[in-house]
């Protein structure tokens, strides 16, 4: 359980989304923060990131990995997919 509420997360995650935006430029890809809802950061990858091999090892060991390293250990980030951005309760 995080010791702080989603409302006290949402600048810290999106300053790290910001950080973390220059290294996946350099391939083609972006990030888009979505929301933090229960502990999990929402985000979307983009461009050459979508459908990508790697994208999931993006995930997991570039942004989720900063993302705990920065704010907290149990921070979890969820990809949303393209047109699923108003369905997060069903992913």
């Amino acid at each position: 359980m995080l010791p702080f509420t989603d409302e006290e997360l949402l600048e810290p995650v999106k300053a790290v989304i910001e950080k973390v935006r220059p290294s996946l430029a350099l391939d083609g890809g972006d990030i888009s923060f979505i929301t933090v809802k229960n502990g999990s950061v929402y985000v979307q990858l983009k461009g050459a990131c979508i459908g990508c091999a790697s994208s999931g090892t993006t995930l997991k060991y570039g942004v989720e990995r900063q993302l705990r390293m920065d704010i907290h250990p149990e921070i979890n980030v969820v990809n949303v997919p393209i047109g699923m951005e108003n369905d997060i309760d069903n992913l």
